[in-house]
């Protein structure tokens, strides 16, 4: 592994750099589709709206993805594992392909980590992402409330795009199924899994029926 780029105690492979490029670009490309309401959509929005719904994706759902697996990345490395994101181009394709179609399903790849873990651990890692999600949802409240409070159309679409898009990732990836992060928190601890889950599926509920969104 070629270090790229070392923060603190943390190094980013060329490979793994480019990976996490690649996958917030192609993310970013996929919900800007998606968040147009899918292809037809988007050819009639040209120029400056374009661009700027770009801009907004990248920061919100591109963002949001981004960090929830750095996120899983920083809590492996605590606990001693060689851990790296490995994007995979298939799904950012489907990614793509779907938004086109005029919904989306988003699984641009995951953190691989070597090196024995105990039940615990695992589910501190897998937690990390949902974590971070929830987090992040906090940092665009007040984004959002700040642009109605200044009226400004676009800080008030960044907030409201920040915050369903995390908190469903949260709750999303909290699914006890499959390769989610849910099957590893659950099998760790059903009391963490099950309050973390709740509370993540109650806030997207809360914000989704709640945030009046307009797309510009």
């Amino acid at each position: 592994m070629s270090t790229a780029y070392q923060i603190g105690d943390y190094e980013f492979s060329t490979r793994e750099v480019r990976d996490l490029l690649v996958a917030w670009a192609a993310l970013g490309l996929a919900f800007t589709i998606f968040f147009a309401g899918g292809g037809p959509n988007l050819l009639a929005m040209v120029g400056l709206p374009l661009v700027v719904l770009l801009g907004v994706s990248l920061l919100t759902a591109g963002v949001a993805f981004l960090l929830h697996e750095l996120a899983h990345k920083v809590v492996a490395v605590n606990y001693g594992q060689v851990a790296e994101f490995r994007a995979d181009y298939n799904m950012l394709f489907l990614a793509v392909m779907s938004a086109l179609l005029g919904f989306i399903f988003a699984a641009p790849g995951a953190v691989h980590h070597r090196g024995y873990l105990n039940a615990k651990e695992h589910g501190h890692i897998a937690i990390a992402g949902p974590v971070m999600n929830l987090v992040l949802a906090a940092v665009f409240l007040p984004v959002y409330l700040g642009g109605i409070g200044l009226n400004l159309g676009l800080l008030v679409l960044l907030g409201q795009l920040g915050i369903i898009v995390n908190l469903f990732l949260a709750a999303f990836n909290l699914v006890p199924f499959g390769p989610l992060d849910g099957k590893t928190v659950i099998g760790w601890s059903k009391p963490v899994w099950g309050g973390t889950f709740l509370l993540s599926a109650a806030l997207t509920y809360i914000a989704w029926t709640t945030l009046d969104i307009s797309i510009i």
